[in-house]
């Protein structure tokens, strides 16, 4: 387990599984069950002060999808920001940021993106 774990953002963590976006739905339908490379992801799992969409350990990968909430002028916004070099930094792991736009009209490319990152 990861030693960042905040057993506090388990119940927010257990209602966004719950209220899923489409987006989300999408793709979970996708990797979840190793599915992709036969490594196991999951949702919503709390990492440090945050719940990120999707997490796999096995390749220190995290999985974030983005509404149009998440941009202001076209930028990702300065929480998102801090949030990944958070994610990056202090967890040493890997960030692959997806819009719901990618999933909904471009879900192809975005499986083929995260096999690749897989596969590294």
């Amino acid at each position: 387990m990861l030693k960042h774990y905040n057993a506090y953002l388990k119940r927010n963590a257990r209602t966004l599984r719950k209220n899923m976006t489409k987006a989300e739905v999408i793709l979970w339908s996708i990797i979840r069950r190793k599915q992709i490379c036969n490594v196991q992801f999951y949702r919503q799992k709390p990492l440090g002060k945050y719940i990120v969409d999707f997490y796999c350990p096995s390749r220190n990968l995290v999985i974030e999808i983005d509404g149009g909430h998440h941009y202001e002028d076209g930028e990702i916004i300065d929480d998102d920001l801090q949030r990944e070099k958070f994610l990056r930094t202090e967890l040493r792991l890997k960030v692959l940021r997806f819009t719901n736009d990618d999933i909904c009209k471009n879900l192809t490319s975005v499986v083929d993106k995260i096999i690749e990152e897989l596969g590294q």
